[in-house]
């Protein structure tokens, strides 16, 4: 079983506090978003190999580490996760990017899915897999479900709020992924939102609402 990783660290925190904050604009919204990706990019990247090579300094040449390859992508799930992408990108900026298209029944709360595009060799790849809200987990359990039909299964999802209910979905249906998310909420209420949450992350990331 892979871990699965909250992340404490006060600037995060403190970002997903305004993020919360009802009256923050969707012009702040969206920087935070990017931020807060960032942030999380850094600890969820931490394990990526290096090698060693040569270069010369204005004083000698020494052998120091680099990335060792190019086999990292991110697979946004479509909306909302767009709004991560930059924010990991300025970590590594030569990843491939990949979309998962989900939209959720207002009625029934679950998945349906009307685009998907990997980029090539996913299956040799490092995925990404970014969405700012882990409700009821269908989704994501969903976008895992496409990634792993197309033969990769070196897979780390990333939230920044996760609810009890979709944290324990993920985890019982994709024990073998890594899950790093930024703040564990209280619970689901009756039309599947986060309590406290921070309302619907798509509306907010583009202003749609």
């Amino acid at each position: 079983m892979e871990k699965t990783v909250i992340l404490e660290h006060p600037l995060i925190q403190h970002k997903i506090s305004l993020l919360r904050d009802e009256r923050t604009g969707t012009r702040d919204f969206r920087i935070l978003v990017s931020e807060i990706a960032m942030l999380m990019g850094y600890e969820a990247l931490r394990d990526l190999p290096t090698e060693l090579v040569e270069v010369k300094t204005p004083i000698t040449t020494a052998k120091v580490p680099m990335l060792s390859g190019k086999k990292l992508a991110v697979v946004p799930i479509l909306r909302a996760g767009l709004g991560m992408v930059d924010g990991i990108l300025s970590l590594v900026p030569s990843a491939k990017v990949g979309h998962i298209g989900m939209y959720r029944d207002e009625e029934t709360h679950q998945p349906h899915a009307y685009f998907c595009k990997l980029p090539k060799e996913i299956e040799d790849r490092l995925v990404i897999l970014p969405d700012p809200m882990l409700a009821t987990g269908g989704s994501a359990i969903e976008a895992v479900d496409f990634i792993k039909q197309k033969g990769c299964n070196n897979i780390k999802f990333m939230c920044i709020i996760a609810a009890p209910e979709g944290l324990k979905a993920l985890q019982e249906k994709h024990p073998d992924i890594d899950i790093y998310c930024g703040c564990l909420d209280d619970h689901l209420n009756e039309n599947a939102y986060i309590v406290p949450g921070l309302g619907d992350a798509g509306d907010r990331i583009f202003g749609t609402k």
